[in-house]
């Protein structure tokens, strides 16, 4: 489960974006392990969009999924990946409380030990990219 950093929870009350890093398989191809994300706290959602949100169950970890669907009491969230599971399949529907932003750029950190002129220009072009909610944001999600 893609686990943002606990930094963008402290300076959260003064500016409405943070950083956030990603953790773990479940918005891949969106979004991989290591990508660096900013975080708009506080804006205006809408299904397709990549979120941040508190865990239900166990509140002080933050995750990152797509707002899938709206529901009575909050937000269906899914992964990208399908395979990865620890989204609302798992806890059901997010209540709108714990929903904190929207993804709006997201930032990948050059791999290591890539030295070729060729794969230094591939890195620069896709590296740095926003994140758009998208209505069929997935192959996941035009299949439910």
């Amino acid at each position: 489960m893609p686990e943002p950093s606990q930094e963008s929870e402290r300076g959260r009350a003064l500016l409405p974006f943070g950083v956030a890093e990603v953790t773990g398989p479940s918005m891949i191809p969106t979004l991989r392990h290591g990508d660096q994300l900013i975080v708009h706290y506080g804006a205006r959602l809408g299904v397709g969009d990549v979120v941040v949100l508190r865990h239900p169950f166990q509140q002080d970890l933050l995750v990152v999924k797509r707002a899938a669907d709206r529901r009575d009491g909050g937000w269906w969230v899914l992964g990208d990946n399908a395979y990865a599971g620890g989204d609302s399949t798992d806890y059901g529907v997010v209540p709108d409380e714990l929903v904190l932003g929207k993804v709006r750029f997201r930032y990948r950190p050059r791999p290591e030990g890539q030295r070729s002129p060729l794969a230094l220009v591939r890195w620069a072009l896709s590296a740095a990219r926003p994140v758009f909610g998208e209505r069929s944001a997935s192959r996941r999600l035009r299949a439910r």
